[in-house]
Order: C-alpha cells, then structure tokens, then sequence
C-alpha cells in the first residue's frame, strides 16, 4: 500500500494515522497530521465536511477498512460538541502560549546579539583601550550572573546561526554561559561564577593572532600548522597582558581549557594534580561545544550524540562529575537536537526548560503548516514522548528545510 493514500473518511478507525487535507486553521486539532485516539475523534473528522483523508500505513496501528461501511458506534452529540469545544479552547490557549514562547526566544536571541557585539567591542579594544574592555566585560558578565542566580525559571534556547567571521564570539559566548550555568548547579559562589564567566569570554582570543589561512584550513594540517593553534591558550594570555584588571584568577582557566586529566592535552601536558577546579570545568564545556559546531577538520556532531560522545570517550580526560551534570542539566535532548516523536512526527528540539529536563519545547514538522506559523509545542502538555533522537542528515530534504537545523548551534539563557 502506498503511503500518504486518499481514504473515505467513513474508512476511518482508532488507530489509524491520517493527515488531514486542510488548513490547520480549519479543524480543531492541535497537528493536521496524527493517530485517531477515539471515536469522538473520527466524528469530529466527519464533522468538517471531507470526503477524504490521507491514511499512512506505516504509522497506524490497524488497516482501514476496505468499503465505507466502518463499524463504529458513534458517540452522542452532546459527547461530540463537548469534545470539539474543549480542543478549540486548548488550542486557542496553546496559540496564546507559543505565541509567547515565540516571544521570549526572540527576546533571548536579541540579547544574545546584543552579547554578540558586545564581544566585538571588547576585543577590538583589548589593544587600544584594555582596561575599557575588561571594565565592558565584568559587566557583561555580572549581569548575566545576577540572572543566572536571582531566576529558578530559566530555560536553554537554540539562537540563529552564527555567521562564519562570528564563530569564535559565538563559541565563547556559549562556553561563557554554559560553564556559569554548571557553576551554578554545582553550587559555586558569585565570585567563582563570575571567575569563570570572564575566562570563558576570552578564552580564544589567541586566535585572532592566528592567520585565517591556518585557522580556516579545510585539508588536514600539516604538524608546525597543528603545533602552532595549539598555542593559542597560551597566545589568549598574552594577548591579556595588555589590561593590567583583567582578573588573575580567570588566567589559569584560559591557560589550561585544552588540558586534560591524564596528560594527553596541551599546550602544556598538565594532568589533574595541577589542573584547577575552574580548568577542569571549561574543558568539558570547550570540548561540548566543539563537538557540536565541528571544526574545519572534524564535522559537527548532534547535540545528543555529543553528549553522549563526552560521556563514553571523554572518561579519562574531563572531569566525569562535571560530564554528568552538564548531561542531567541539558537533558538528553538539548537544544539543537533532531527528534522522532511517538506520533512518529520530527521535530527539532527550540529550548529546554531546566526545570522540566525530559519535556523540552518544539517545533513539529507539518507540512499543512506554513513554515513560518509553525508552532512551538511543549511536550509536557502534549503528552507526547520522543522515541529517538538523529543526525540532521537522516531527514527527507523537505523535512530538513522545513525544521532547519542549525549548522551551527548557539545557545541563549532567557525565561521559560
């Protein structure tokens, strides 16, 4: 049987899997595409005045049947009108409720562009005005750790893609925010919160010594190339001699964000005896987001998939306390991510509410739903579970245009 095939609506039975031929304005269910649950459902259908629905085989559970003479015993009326006014009702509160959702994410991604050309500012200043930019920057950082401490209601968003000569702002502005947001799960004190806050800021800023013919290199480097970037901790330092109130204590962090526990990191081999709490913690963040984003040598990796890579490769080189929880505080679906839902839909994961780690909030795929009115759906109210997470790759090309995942993932602090 082919998918997608045109049935009679009178065909229709609980368990089947339809996609309904009209505008998601005009029907009161919250997807134009799911599993009929009840028989309420099926009269609701017959209610919009089709003929015919689309029946997909590989979703349903039971086979329509084969004449438009269903067996089904219709429920009352009043069952029907009470049904229909409850889901028009929820679906007119979950429009009003991702409606601001959509609101927040884009209050979130407006800071966080904000944050975007604030680094721009900073750095460019580093070399005439330092003591301007590190001034800039302890405020850039306080504010956000009095957010980050003042707010229980916090949630993760996936921001716009980062332009190409943006890159390195975005990759610190992520390992800023995510390290401050660990710190503070980890119960460390404002001082320390803020310690790590500014090291991560500029953490690879010795890499904008490095010639973007290296940098941007897409065969494989040579061993002088790989050598060469690999002093740019070390270059980052140098580079923050210039601001005598750039704080001592951030340095080590800076210094030691490619180093790992057993030896095997660099620039300098340390192991973990000499290797700071703070050191140990931007590592595991550093190394996270790189997986995510990918290198010019080493393609980008699903968030879930990078999460998971950390935990089983990573055992004896980061800090597996701090791989842990960076895993319970992102769930196992973080922003980002590529999903199949139980309805057997994708959907692409927006935010995470750190409250509620396993019921994240999406965006489902329906092509009956224009790309731009796509709503943002919580999972939590929905009701609905995720059956397994995939690479971007794996989705149909229309899916893949439709959900857009990002190339490159930044990630925003706003409230959920």
């Amino acid at each position: 049987m082919k998918k997608n095939q045109k049935i009679s609506v009178e065909q229709l039975e609980v368990g089947t899997f339809i996609r309904l031929p009209i505008s998601w304005k005009d029907h009161p269910f919250l997807f134009s595409s799911f599993k009929i649950k009840d028989t309420v459902q099926i009269e609701l259908i017959k209610g919009l005045g089709l003929k015919d629905v689309f029946f997909d085989p590989d979703k349903s559970d039971i086979e329509p049947v084969t004449s438009d003479t269903a067996d089904v015993s219709a429920p009352n009326q009043q069952t029907i009108d009470a049904r229909k006014e409850q889901m028009l009702s929820q679906k007119s509160a979950q429009i009003d409720e991702q409606q601001k959702l959509k609101r927040d994410l884009k209050k979130t991604e407006q800071q966080f562009n904000r944050s975007v050309s604030m680094m721009h500012s900073m750095v460019a200043k580093i070399g005439s005005r330092p003591l301007n930019s590190v001034i800039e920057a302890k405020d850039l950082i306080s504010n956000m750790t009095t957010m980050l401490l003042n707010s229980d209601n916090l949630a993760l968003h996936l921001m716009a893609d980062a332009k190409n000569d943006e890159h390195i702002y975005h990759h610190s502005l992520n390992v800023a925010m995510l390290c401050m947001l660990m710190a503070k799960e980890l119960g460390w004190n404002r001082q320390e919160v803020e310690t790590i806050g500014m090291g991560a800021l500029f953490h690879d800023i010795g890499k904008l010594k490095i010639p973007s013919n290296i940098l941007n290199k897409r065969v494989p480097l040579t061993t002088p190339e790989e050598n060469f970037i690999k002093q740019h901790p070390l270059m980052s330092i140098n580079f923050l001699k210039l601001a005598d109130n750039f704080p001592e204590e951030a340095k080590p962090l800076i210094a030691n964000h490619h180093e790992f526990l057993d030896g095997s990191g660099y620039p300098q081999g340390l192991k973990a005896d000499k290797i700071d709490k703070l050191s140990q913690l931007i590592a595991v963040i550093n190394e996270y987001d790189n997986l995510c984003n990918g290198t010019n040598q080493i393609k980008p990796k699903p968030p879930s998939i990078a999460l998971g890579l950390l935990y089983k490769n990573y055992k004896n080189k980061l800090n597996a306390e701090y791989i842990s929880k960076l895993i319970k505080l992102l769930g196992v679906y973080p922003p980002g991510s590529i999903i199949e839902l139980s309805s057997g839909q994708f959907a692409l994961v927006m935010s995470v509410n750190l409250q509620h780690l396993l019921c994240p909030n999406i965006v489902v795929y329906d092509q009956l739903v224009p790309k731009d009115l796509a709503p943002i759906i919580s999972l939590q109210q929905e009701g609905l579970t995720i059956v397994r997470s995939l690479p971007a790759a794996a989705l149909p090309e229309k899916i893949h245009k439709y959900l857009n995942p990002r190339e490159q993932i930044s990630l925003g602090i706003g409230q959920s």
